[in-house]
């Protein structure tokens, strides 16, 4: 049916692009606006657009579907639409004339300029110069993402949720039953590698189609960034943010020690942490009072509140289709319905259809993620207008949409706004060095994980071809290098642990976007603190303030239409840098050094 109903489009699409595909003009002496290349490129984009947002539509419902109620049925929709789209967006009459086009990117205005290398990216995804390679890979990936969100956790012949196993790990005391839930957690690895296996070959294949070297540098290429500048990237932030690690990971590693009874190790053993990858460990320290007081609220009261953070800012309330189709709530006991457990928010067709996927409770947790995925719908809906092209409706760099997301995530864990929600008591004393300590405990050891482990392993398995038989091994070697974190026992090669982690499958070579995006959020954050309300950073209160709003939508309105790093830098007036996360943390690091006296530091 989908497939049919695109056909003609596609084939009519293919011929009017073989069609503009004509003989290029002479460039004239004195060029006139608009040129006959203008023109032609103007025409050529019209077409590219109307038909990439159509398609784009059709194949972010049926994923949708296929991520909101797991059946065979709805995952083979998934990959049909998923093919119509890949056969309009990677046909070689757009390569073509897109590649012809940019032969004379100097007589085009800037904005064009950005939509042919879009078009070029997304064709990079799925090119059908070779269209049983792009099939194949959509096939792939469809059968992985099916395999994960039908997957059911067990422990003792039980069924475990996935918020199961992170309760369990965050408040279980007994070493022994917190190890057989975090064996539990990597049940999955297994089943998921024989499809990373092939999806590891045909990722890389169909980058190669358009001339990247290997999947990882054609995502690097989205941040117009190479292979090598990324991973040098993300080696900066780990130097500049180290002595901070070595400090709180000493912390951790002696408070685990005394909590659970053990000798103190040399490395922290993995189901020591409360999260299934060590990435996280904010969890060891409760903002207090934060838990008990949203135990008195509703799962809906969290989202409601999310949303009016964002309201208050000047922000239009959100679309009526996000409350009407959005699947906010677990799945009701008994339900044999299964969706996916990572929470996401949607961009279903480029203009107001969003939609956020999550499994809200009322606690710490959904709180801080409600206002990050809120933070990505009005993202889509700053840069939703005519004047950025649907190409170009997406964030400046991948890594953007998730720091405008973290930015309102380290707002919602101030003081004052929590206070004026009535989740802490007004004028409430609170713990400085304990709130730093819980919110350094979320942010840098994520570092370690996002920029050491898991972007060096997908630079291994992409860049390097790394044999499937040395996965397992090379993942708990960079655990233990960058992370200072081993397992509570061997494992071999029959598990395939990074598989565990839901973007390993179906948000591959992306996660050093989330190291970008995380020190992108802090300097975003810090200056709206300090030089648009004049407050400190440590203490504020972003809700309420117009001003905040409008500084981040005049970042945000762009879109795509404009380099990353330029929009980072008019807004700012600095390039990226961890600067923002040391000075935040910085009263952190001295009390830190004092708890540590005495102690070994670090882990070698």
């Amino acid at each position: 049916m989908i497939q049919s109903r695109f056909a003609a489009q596609i084939l009519t699409v293919a011929a009017a692009c073989l069609l503009l595909a004509a003989p290029l003009p002479a460039a004239a002496a004195v060029p006139v606006a608009p040129s006959p290349l203008q023109q032609r490129v103007d025409r050529f984009l019209a077409l590219v657009n109307a038909s990439y947002q159509a398609l784009y539509t059709v194949e972010q419902r049926a994923q949708w579907d296929a991520s909101t109620d797991v059946t065979p049925e709805h995952d083979a929709a998934a990959a049909v639409a998923g093919k119509a789209r890949a056969a309009f967006t990677g046909n070689p009459a757009l390569i073509t004339e897109a590649r012809e086009l940019l032969r004379h990117e100097g007589e085009l205005d800037s904005l064009s300029v950005r939509e042919l290398h879009h078009v070029l990216l997304n064709a990079a995804e799925g090119p059908m110069t070779n269209p049983e390679l792009a099939g194949a890979r959509i096939d792939a990936e469809t059968r992985q993402a099916s395999i994960m969100n039908a997957f059911t956790f067990t422990l003792g012949g039980k069924p475990l949720s996935a918020n199961d196993i992170d309760e369990q790990l965050v408040s279980l005391a007994d070493v022994n039953a917190r190890r057989a839930v975090w064996e539990a957690s990597k049940l999955i690895g297994p089943p998921l590698k024989p499809g990373l296996v092939k999806l590891q070959g045909l990722r890389s294949r169909v980058a190669q189609e358009l001339g990247y070297a290997d999947y990882f540098a054609l995502q690097a290429a989205g941040h117009e960034l190479s292979t090598a500048q990324v991973l040098a990237m993300q080696d900066d932030f780990l130097r500049e943010l180290r002595p901070l690690y070595l400090q709180l990971y000493t912390w951790t590693k002696y408070e685990l020690a005394s909590r659970y009874h053990q000798p103190v190790p040399d490395r922290i053993p993995a189901h020591w942490l409360p999260n299934r990858w060590a990435q996280e460990w904010e969890a060891l320290v409760a903002v207090p009072g934060l838990d008990s007081a949203l135990k008195t609220r509703s799962p809906e009261w969290v989202v409601q509140a999310g949303e009016k953070f964002y309201t208050s800012l000047g922000r239009k309330p959100l679309p009526e289709t996000f409350w009407k189709a959005s699947d906010l709530y677990p799945v009701a006991a008994g339900s044999g319905r299964k969706k996916n457990s990572h929470a996401s928010c949607w961009d279903m067709d480029l203009e107001h259809d969003i939609r956020s996927l999550m499994s809200v409770e009322n606690d710490e947790y959904w709180f801080s993620t409600v206002h990050h995925e809120l933070g990505h719908a009005y993202y889509d809906l700053a840069y939703t207008r005519p004047e950025v092209p649907y190409l170009l409706r997406t964030g400046a760099s991948p890594a953007f949409h998730e720091g405008f997301a973290g930015v309102a995530e380290v707002a919602s864990r101030q003081t004052p706004y929590l206070e004026s929600l009535g989740l802490l008591p007004a004028d409430a004393k609170t713990d400085e060095i304990r709130t730093l300590l819980h919110d350094a405990l979320a942010t840098v050891p994520f570092m370690f994980f996002a920029s050491g482990t898991m972007t060096h392993w997908e630079a291994d398995v992409y860049a390097n071809a790394l044999p499937a038989d040395q996965w397992n091994a090379r993942w708990w070697r960079y655990a233990r290098e960058y992370q200072g974190v081993e397992p509570p026992s061997p494992r071999g090669e029959e598990f395939c642990d990074a598989a565990t982690k839901t973007h390993i499958n179906d948000t591959p070579a992306y996660y050093f976007s989330y190291a970008i995006a995380t020190v992108f959020q802090y300097q975003i954050y810090c200056y709206i603190a300090r030089d648009v309300l004049h407050q400190d950073p440590r203490n504020c209160n972003f809700a309420g303030h117009p001003e905040v709003g409008a500084f981040l939508d005049g970042m945000q309105r762009q879109g795509a239409t404009r380099p990353w790093k330029t929009i980072l830098r008019e807004a700012t007036g600095e390039d990226l840098s961890t600067r923002a996360v040391v000075d935040y943390y910085r009263p952190l690091m001295d009390w830190l050094v004092k708890q540590n006296r005495g102690r070994k530091i670090g882990w070698d």
